[in-house]
């Protein structure tokens, strides 16, 4: 018996056709174009409905709404579907796989992210090889978690970060495998799958929260972070030097970060380098850092660590129950 596979339509490049203000999404679009193309048709391929939201927009144009609401139909259409396919713009398409996988707590089916560097109207698209691709693993796989795929190779969601601007090969997962490549063969490793559970699905919805992130540079005004720090914060995700470094040698900058704490605004500490882990205990700078209570985000992905940081305030107002929460494996999204 074929699977059957719901395609949830956000927009994005993939379903873009030109028009004199640049290329935009146009409706109706995307399922002509999969009517008339044989092989999603083919027998090897799953049934697939289509719900096309109304707009469809340019993912920039994401929020924490939208987000909501992918959750509820997801929870909605949850038990009709053998599995769930996302098209997305490839722009804001981490953070959404993030979402989605702290809001879909005990998931037990495949939700596939994908999208296009170059729209489907066009003859050198990547859309058709994406959509065939991704269509396939999720009809296959008991695949229990959300995950993009992007040329030929399937991801971790909340472990994948936009890497490339123009390139087909637009994804990577620095500090995680991928799950799956897609060539002459459909190859999966398994035994990185995400375990199955037999709990039921339990969304969430994330909440408007005052959350910010600042971005360390040699030479950043420490009056910007400190204008920040004076704004009603419930949690700021600080962006540092490789292992969790920051410039302490103005003792302002520790004395700054205490005060913030100690009024209740949660600090989280993550890499600017595309691989490897905060580890604040290496340094003497990181050990300055976790002494005041700043939490590591170790080798979550920036996208990942402030999803993170959304949803736990979501979730919660107590600073100490997400400073511990923030520390644990929730979705696979950092490491053990």
């Amino acid at each position: 018996m074929k699977k059957s596979i719901l395609i949830l339509y956000t927009g994005g490049t993939i379903g873009m056709e030109k028009t004199s203000a640049g290329y935009t999404p146009k409706s109706g679009l995307l399922s002509e174009l999969m009517s008339k193309d044989p092989i999603f048709q083919h027998a090897d391929m799953p049934h697939y409905e289509i719900l096309e939201y109304q707009p469809l927009i340019d993912s920039s144009n994401m929020t924490l709404k939208h987000w909501n609401v992918l959750a509820k139909d997801l929870a909605k259409a949850y038990d009709h579907y053998d599995g769930f396919l996302i098209l997305h713009g490839t722009d804001t398409m981490a953070y959404t796989a993030s979402a989605l996988s702290f809001l879909l707590e005990n998931l037990n089916k495949p939700v596939i992210l994908t999208g296009a560097q170059v729209s489907l109207v066009q003859a050198h698209s990547d859309a058709r090889e994406n959509l065939i691709a991704a269509l396939l693993l999720a009809s296959r796989y008991d695949l229990p978690e959300v995950t993009i795929f992007f040329n030929h190779q399937l991801f971790r969601g909340n472990r994948a970060r936009k890497i490339d601007a123009e390139g087909y090969q637009a994804f990577q997962s620095p500090n995680f495998p991928a799950l799956a490549k897609v060539g002459s063969q459909l190859q999966a490793k398994t035994r990185l799958f995400r375990a199955q559970t037999k709990l039921p699905l339990t969304p969430y919805a994330f909440k408007e929260r005052a959350i910010a992130s600042f971005h360390f540079f040699p030479g950043a005004s420490l009056k910007v972070l400190e204008t920040l720090l004076a704004l009603p914060l419930q949690a700021l995700l600080l962006h540092s030097y490789g292992s969790g470094n920051l410039p302490i040698d103005d003792p302002h900058l520790l004395t700054m970060l205490r005060k913030a704490i100690q009024n209740k605004t949660i600090i989280a500490n993550c890499t600017q380098c595309l691989k490897g882990s905060v580890q604040m205990s290496h340094y003497a700078t990181g050990q300055a850092l976790q002494k005041i209570g700043v939490i590591s985000a170790a080798d979550m992905t920036p996208e990942a660590a402030i999803v993170k940081l959304q949803f736990l305030c979501s979730l919660s107002n107590d600073p100490l129950w997400i400073s511990q929460q923030y520390g644990l494996n929730l979705r696979g999204e950092r490491s053990d």
